[in-house]
């Protein structure tokens, strides 16, 4: 669902922000466009995520499985950046997304995208690896999914406890590698090699 923006209060509501926290911007020059930028990284990069649709973009972005094909498809160290939505923070790390086809196979480049539409939201860590898998059971038809998330998260390292070696990781399952069987135990043989 697309959000109604208004980035000129976005603007100013940065520009408040910073003198409320005793920044006289005019006697600043370096935060003369601070604001501009924040929103725009914000609107335009950070949280560009939040238009997308899911059933749209794996539909275009994936073709019928040939008959008979048999097996799990794994992308590792698929590179992430996702908005705490606690605290405004950026984590940083990678996504595994593991996926039994059905009828269709998605292109390699549709699962990056899928992993960043999600990211590129505020949410959650936790919900992204859920909103992934389920995608792939619900909108490209696999039988199972999985998506691992190892994210290093900015609140945690530079500000309050400073964990600066923490790495947070979560694991969501969907359709058939979320039940005990032979999709699930490959899935997991598979996640814990390399």
């Amino acid at each position: 669902m697309k959000r109604k923006q208004d980035l000129e209060r976005a603007r100013r509501g940065i520009e408040e922000f910073l003198r409320g926290l005793g920044f006289d911007i005019e006697d600043h020059p370096e935060l003369a466009r601070t604001a501009e930028r924040v929103v725009g990284a914000f609107s335009q990069d950070l949280l560009s995520g939040e238009s997308m649709d899911d059933a749209t973009m794996l539909k275009k972005g994936s073709s019928p499985a040939r008959p008979g094909e048999k097996g799990i498809v794994v992308l590792r160290n698929l590179s992430t950046v996702t908005v705490c939505p606690h605290h405004l923070m950026p984590a940083i790390g990678h996504a595994t997304v593991m996926y039994v086809p059905d009828k269709r196979i998605a292109g390699l480049g549709a699962v990056a995208r899928l992993v960043d539409g999600h990211a590129r939201r505020l949410v959650l860590q936790e919900e992204i690896g859920e909103r992934v898998a389920q995608a792939l059971v619900e909108h490209l038809g696999a039988r199972g999914a999985l998506c691992r998330l190892s994210l290093v998260h900015t609140c945690l390292v530079a500000r309050g406890e400073r964990k600066h070696d923490a790495h947070v990781d979560t694991v969501a399952f969907a359709g058939s590698l979320a039940v005990p069987g032979p999709d699930r135990e490959l899935a997991m043989m598979e996640l814990h090699t390399r």
